[in-house]
């Protein structure tokens, strides 16, 4: 199924623009703390924007640091991070609404890989892990991609070690047409790909999603593109997409394309790089930190954020599907969000952990 939006990408980044406007007029209204921010950096009420690289940016630590909700509602569940870096937790707010937004942007996205046909789906991870984790980056995730699949079976014990008999039976079943597997990187690696090559599995009709987890793939020297080709040789399978996302922005992921020639923002965000030196937009080709937009937050002012990563835009509509393509480099060494002139990333290789 073709990826990416039927509208031109100026018309994507006019409608973008407009919705991105209107939901900084609603956070400023809804969260105090935001709003006294917005006044403090010179991006008062009346202000206009006619690009999106003009719109006020918040820097991701700051979820790690301040409680920042645009929500009234009862029952306002908190998602964490995963608090990689040692630095503490991102705390976001998410009420009832606000996750069923997500998880229907999240599964618009999705079905642009998988098709509107749910397909049985292998989850490289426990049952106990999720069930621990559910308020966490990592249950959210499982449960968001859960929602896309059907007749699901998870690969791993609760000692986080691969159940071989699981697997076996559920290509027993399923092997014969189109399934989809999802992990984190280092466990489909460790796990699934251990497995599979020493059994000489075959996943040829499997479509393989799997996201963050790449500094631990680093250590073991395996690249983005060994871990396809690897896959692809030693098990058929072709059709392997790494994603990039985080807890600040639920229910946005970019997917990278089969060929690995970059993710692709998703119709309802962007991403922009930014000189660390200038702060202004980096030109096509050079590296800078990337920010991250999207439609997505509406309980906590998370649609325009500068994260702590090192990324570079390759193109627009150059690629294998339409629209802006990027590449993650990797975190900061000194994840700060002043000062980030003088870091280097510290994992070349993929997606933010």
């Amino acid at each position: 199924m073709e990826h990416g939006s039927p509208l031109s990408y100026p018309t994507r980044q006019t409608v973008l623009l407009a919705r991105l406007t209107e939901l900084i007029g609603h956070h400023r209204r809804a969260c105090p703390a935001y709003a006294r921010v917005l006044d403090a950096i010179g991006h008062a009420a009346q202000r206009r924007y006619s690009r999106l690289g003009e719109l006020p940016w918040l820097p991701v630590r700051l979820f790690k640091e301040h409680p920042l909700i645009s929500t009234e509602r009862e029952q306002v569940a908190v998602l964490t991070s995963s608090g990689t870096t040692g630095t503490g937790f991102s705390r976001i707010a998410l009420d009832r609404d606000a996750a069923e937004h997500q998880r229907l942007m999240l599964t618009a996205t999705l079905e642009k890989l998988t098709g509107p046909r749910r397909l049985p789906l292998l989850i490289v991870d426990s049952p106990s892990a999720v069930r621990e984790e559910r308020s966490s980056i990592r249950g959210a995730t499982v449960l968001g991609v859960m929602n896309v699949g059907r007749e699901h079976v998870f690969a791993l014990t609760g000692e986080q070690r691969i159940d071989a008999g699981a697997v076996e039976h559920f290509l027993q079943r399923h092997g014969h047409a189109s399934f989809l597997i999802f992990g984190f990187t280092s466990l489909v690696w460790t796990q699934l790909y251990e497995l599979a090559q020493a059994r000489a599995l075959d996943l040829s009709n499997a479509l393989l999603l799997h996201t963050g987890g790449w500094k631990k793939l680093a250590d073991k020297s395996v690249s983005p593109q060994e871990f396809r080709e690897r896959f692809r040789d030693a098990t058929g399978l072709r059709r392997c997409h790494n994603f990039y996302g985080m807890v600040e922005q639920g229910g946005t992921i970019h997917v990278e394309s089969a060929s690995g020639d970059g993710f692709y923002c998703p119709d309802f965000a962007d991403v922009i790089i930014r000189d660390p030196h200038t702060w202004e937009e980096a030109t096509t080709g050079t590296p800078g930190i990337i920010e991250v937009l999207s439609t997505a937050p509406r309980a906590h002012p998370g649609h325009v954020l500068l994260t702590e990563d090192m990324g570079v835009v390759h193109g627009i509509d150059d690629g294998e599907w339409p629209g802006k393509r990027f590449t993650v480099l990797g975190r900061l060494a000194r994840a700060e969000p002043r000062g980030c002139a003088d870091t280097l990333p510290e994992d070349k290789s993929g997606a933010r952990p």
